[in-house]
């Protein structure tokens, strides 16, 4: 068994009610959570990333210092150890091998950019293991879903992306993003074609 489950950004500052929230972000959770429960046994890891950013300062310009331009700027959101960065409750967190936390002062959009708190990276976790295929779930398809996805291929892994385990920002901007990671190399898929 060589592949590996990732689950990007499933929090509660990215579903609806959150600083940041997706619509169809608990949906997301909960349906993420059934894919887990029928088959999180398929996967030698399941890793799941959370933007941690640090209360005091503005993570490298990540926060906006006044109006965001929500390209490079946002607001305030998944502060570490608030409600906001923590999962959604609709998530079921039990089979999770590996929790991630990236954007530790400092703008991250990679699930590949966070650590473990034992300080290993995504890169290491998948050779460790013999990761060779990659699932990519998650929030928002628009923006750590694509990074995330882009680093996978980067990194030479077979990478799938389960479209009805995925909610974007905008429907304009998802629908790009699927295209780009398509053209890229990613199988794009639904959990019904497994």
């Amino acid at each position: 068994m060589t592949r590996a489950l990732f689950i990007v950004d499933v929090q509660n500052d990215f579903t609806e009610g959150g600083a940041l929230g997706v619509s169809g972000g608990d949906a997301v959770a909960a349906a993420i959570t059934r894919h887990l429960r029928a088959h999180a046994d398929d996967y030698a890891l399941i890793v799941a990333s959370r933007d941690w950013h640090h209360a005091d300062h503005d993570n490298g310009g990540h926060f906006a210092d006044g109006e965001p331009d929500f390209v490079d700027s946002w607001p305030v959101h998944c502060v570490a150890d608030t409600p906001g960065a923590e999962y959604d409750p609709e998530l079921d967190t039990q089979a999770i091998t590996h929790h991630v936390k990236k954007g530790q002062g400092i703008p991250a959009y990679s699930l590949f950019e966070g650590t473990t708190d034992a300080g290993e990276s995504v890169a290491e976790l998948l050779t460790a293991h013999g990761v060779v295929d990659v699932d990519v779930v998650g929030l928002a398809t628009d923006y750590c879903v694509r990074a995330s996805t882009l680093d996978a291929l980067a990194h030479g892994r077979r990478v799938r992306v389960l479209t009805d385990l995925v909610a974007g920002v905008a429907p304009a901007t998802s629908e790009a993003a699927l295209a780009e990671l398509a053209h890229a190399g990613a199988e794009l898929a639904t959990t019904d074609a497994l």
